[in-house]
C-alpha cells in the first residue's frame, strides 16, 4: 500500500481479491483499520535497532529477578 490513503472501494477491492467479499456498510470502517495499521507499522520500520540482539540470543531463565520496588 502506497502512502496514500485506502479508499472504501480499494478496501472492498482488495477483500474481494481476497476471497473475503466485504458488505457495502464494511468497506469505510476496513479501508480506516487499514490505514491505522499502516500507520502503526511506518513508525516500527523507524526504528533503529543498532546493536539489539535477534530474539533467539534471549534467555529467559538467565535472567536475574529483583523484587525491590
Amino acid at each position: 500500500m502506497s502512502s496514500a490513503a485506502l479508499t472504501p472501494a480499494e478496501a472492498a477491492r482488495w477483500a474481494a481479491r481476497a476471497g473475503l467479499p466485504l458488505p457495502a456498510d464494511r468497506h469505510a470502517v476496513v479501508a480506516a483499520t487499514a490505514g491505522h495499521i499502516h500507520s502503526v507499522v511506518a513508525v516500527l520500520r523507524e526504528l533503529d535497532f543498532g546493536d539489539t540482539s535477534p530474539a533467539l540470543a534471549y534467555r529467559a531463565e538467565q535472567e536475574t529477578h529483583d523484587a525491590a520496588v
